[in-house]
């Protein structure tokens, strides 16, 4: 019962996953309409018509309309942002029969490629968060290509429904693996109620036996006592002999009575035995195929999908326990934070794959130096972190360097040409009164510095 309690704790546990993944994935929508409402605001001004259609949807996204109204205002404003790209320089038709020229707002909207640029960098680091916290999906892989190429609002508009999709889709399945999960645990807490039950039900049979077997040891002893006073008094031997033979029948009629409810008992029980067993069975064998299922997931959900090294989220416990660590043994622990020179350059010449194939071989080289007990993390983005344990300041520098000369000489072949790619490094160690917030924080300004130093060198902090 202890282990299928245990095993039912493992499952609620990665219910609470679920539903922390699933508010993830419904904070992200939230931010996406914000976003919305802010290129919204942006944009207004350039266009009546356009005014009009992002007033109707900025209205909609406010009131957290359903996918069918937002797919209509969608589609009126890419009808609108069409019809203005294709007017003269992106400006609107002049209307002939019009009294008066329409005053711009007066420092209302900034220029149409600074508002572009600032809206297509805002998608960008949306799609960067959605590949890092989830599987590697063409269409996200799509939309960043698309995005790099957009040079109109109707482009950018269709890039940003497309990542709407994408996230809605990850909230629906993360959703329906919470009741997925809720559904087996339902089912397991019926079996386990229902062994709970028969338990309950043998120790109520055993205390029904029990007093059966006290009524028929009080019955015996009554007939025996009955016996012996009836002899002292008989003085007729057969008289004697016909109560002895009287009291035995009554003792032997109890006795086969006392038998054949017990037999009828051991059957019973015997059955409900069998029922156990199988039941039992049934549930260790549910229990080794989803335990093998959870630990695939939890594998899985502390895993970056691309570079198939931790999360960012691992990397923050991990951080957060070695400091609680170090407060208690004092023993060395090196935090390092890495970020890859030029990798918008080379996203942008050569495209996300080729950008997704640097992360990858980036993050296995990393991960090839390190010992059972450090970690290598993709923290977001081109940057990953690191923790050496047992590892002071100067040797961890020596160990960076190394590891920076081993990036550089990885050799990239990118659309076949030749490419090397270099990367910085901030280093520091715990101190005393150290936050994770503290430590981080001073790895990143090591990092800033070895970036503003010339790139390809290591910065300490």
């Amino acid at each position: 019962m202890a282990d299928l309690t245990d095993w039912k704790a493992k499952h609620l546990g990665a219910l609470r996953e679920r539903e922390v993944e699933e508010r993830h994935w419904k904070d992200a929508e939230q931010i996406l309409r914000r976003l919305v409402n802010c290129l919204c605001s942006a944009a207004m001004g350039i266009d009546p018509q356009l005014d009009a259609q992002l007033s109707k949807l900025a209205e909609a996204n406010r009131r957290a309309a359903d996918v069918a109204e937002l797919g209509a205002r969608y589609d009126s404003l890419r009808d609108a942002l069409k019809a203005l790209d294709a007017s003269p320089s992106g400006r609107p038709p002049i209307d002939s029969t019009a009294t008066s020229v329409p005053t711009p707002r007066t420092g209302a909207a900034p220029p149409a490629s600074a508002r572009l640029e600032a809206s297509r960098s805002a998608a960008a680091r949306l799609i960067g968060e959605l590949t890092a916290s989830g599987p590697v999906e063409p269409k996200l892989q799509e939309q960043a290509g698309r995005l790099g190429e957009a040079a109109s609002d109707s482009v950018l508009a269709e890039v940003l429904g497309a990542i709407a999709e994408v996230i809605g889709a990850r909230a629906a399945a993360k959703a329906a693996e919470r009741e997925a999960a809720a559904a087996v645990l339902k089912q397991v807490t019926e079996r386990l109620q229902e062994m709970a039950d028969y338990l309950s039900g043998l120790s109520g049979e055993r205390q029904t036996q029990l007093d059966d077997a006290e009524t028929l040891n009080v019955n015996i002893l009554s007939q025996v006592s009955r016996l012996s006073a009836e002899a002292l008094t008989a003085t007729d031997l057969a008289l004697l002999r016909s109560l002895v033979a009287e009291r035995l029948e009554g003792v032997a009629s109890q006795v086969r009575e006392f038998r054949e409810r017990e037999g009828k008992r051991f059957v019973e029980h015997s059955a409900h035995a069998e029922k156990l067993r199988a039941r039992i069975g049934e549930l260790e064998r549910d229990s080794r195929e989803l335990d093998r299922s959870l630990e695939q997931e939890r594998r899985g959900s502390r895993l970056d999908p691309l570079t198939r090294i931790a999360k960012r989220t691992v990397f923050e416990e991990r951080l957060a326990e070695e400091i609680r660590r170090w407060h208690r043994f004092r023993t060395s622990v090196s935090v390092l934070v890495w970020d890859i020179d030029h990798f918008k350059a080379i996203n942008d010449s050569y495209g996300h794959r080729a950008g997704d194939a640097v992360l990858r071989g980036i993050a296995t080289c990393l991960a090839s130096r390190l010992r059972s007990t450090d970690l290598v993390a993709r923290y977001g983005g081109e940057e990953f972190c690191m923790l050496l344990v047992g590892i002071n300041l100067s040797q961890a520098l020596k160990l960076a360097d190394k590891l920076r000369e081993s990036i550089a000489g990885l050799g990239f072949h990118l659309k076949g040409k030749p490419i090397t790619v270099t990367a910085s490094c901030g280093l520091t160690e715990i101190r005393d009164g150290d936050t994770a917030d503290s430590v981080f924080g001073r790895a990143d300004h090591a990092l800033s510095g070895a970036k503003n130093g010339g790139r390809n060198c290591c910065g300490i902090g």
